[in-house]
């Protein structure tokens, strides 16, 4: 509940920051026409995440077991794919995200002004799609039930639409930067944590080796890696599976009283190669944004030192 709800809340906050800013400039340009045509695009983009969260759902359904796995460990891995880029996306696209966003206003008021309403759902459908794969992805691995997950998200999403009001009203001041910081090195965590149950469900699935399948013959040092050598740990003696502490550890990191020895290995190398480089990036910005900032590059020499130039 608590990753689902995060996603929603960082999400829908960007969400709502690229509609104030699209909004907040056709209304300069004094044109409430274009407006609507934003806002037709907004709730193209919300059918089309809501379509996507139940065809994730409910796709599967009729499927082998091995079939769902295959495709619930490609997906999961997928969605973690996404989560990553766009943590790291706004790093670099806070910046200049407002300038971006209205040439493109600018660009697609020639003519009929359809192109705002295309403007609007890709913006919004783009952070739609990467919320509903992550939320799916994220209940699967913490065996939260999908509506409990989408009612989570939704909560965040209603949260993240008060905070970008107040902000676009002057109520509220917020250090975006910092907000994304920790939003995204939460992300990255509960991210790790999906990471893990996907490469657990191709190992389900057969693709790759784990306790599921026997040691090919002549496997050697890579014996290991498969049957019941497989397994990093199986503890559910002492953390129940379906007990509190079980379902918290597993909503929050991703880790289960039974994790075989690719899924500890593929979360530890996720978090100690990504979260240091997010935080070591997201502080450079900070820096290279601060007023007065002395940028990386050589100053121009005076010709004539002894004067005033």
């Amino acid at each position: 509940m608590v990753a689902t709800l995060m996603i929603g809340l960082r999400e829908g906050l960007e969400a709502a920051l690229i509609i104030g800013i699209l909004m907040a400039y056709v209304k300069r340009l004094g044109r409430p026409d274009a407006a609507r045509k934003i806002w037709l695009g907004v709730a193209i983009a919300i059918v089309f995440s809501l379509v996507c969260g139940a065809v994730l759902t409910y796709g599967a359904y009729g499927l082998s077991f091995t079939a769902q796995e295959a495709i619930g460990g490609s997906l999961s891995i997928l969605a973690v794919g996404m989560v990553t880029w766009m943590v790291f996306w706004m790093l670099g696209a806070s910046k200049g995200m407002s300038a971006d966003l209205r040439g493109k206003v600018d660009a697609a008021l020639v003519g009929n002004g359809l192109g705002l309403a295309v403007i609007g759902c890709v913006s919004v459908g783009r952070e739609g799609l990467e919320t509903a794969l992550f939320i799916w992805a994220t209940t699967r691995a913490s065996d939260v039930s999908p509506l409990v997950g989408f009612l989570s998200a939704v909560s965040g999403i209603i949260i993240a639409a008060i905070l970008a009001w107040a902000l676009y009203h002057g109520m509220l001041r917020i250090n975006l930067t910092r907000f994304f910081r920790w939003t995204g090195v939460l992300l990255i965590v509960f991210a790790a944590g999906v990471l893990a149950y996907g490469i657990h469900d191709l190992q389900e699935a057969g693709f790759l080796p784990g306790p599921f399948m026997a040691a090919p013959a002549g496997a050697g040092w890579l014996a290991g890696w498969f049957g019941e050598a497989a397994w990093a740990f199986q503890i559910p003696h002492i953390i129940a599976p379906d007990g509190f502490l079980g379902a918290l550890l597993k909503g929050t990191i991703g880790f289960a009283p039974e994790m075989t020895k690719l899924e500890l290995v593929v979360w530890a190398l996720y978090v100690v190669i990504v979260l240091p480089l997010f935080l070591r990036r997201s502080y450079a910005m900070e820096r290279r944004n601060r007023p007065g900032a002395v940028k990386n590059h050589p100053e121009k020499p005076a010709l004539n030192p002894g004067k005033p130039s």
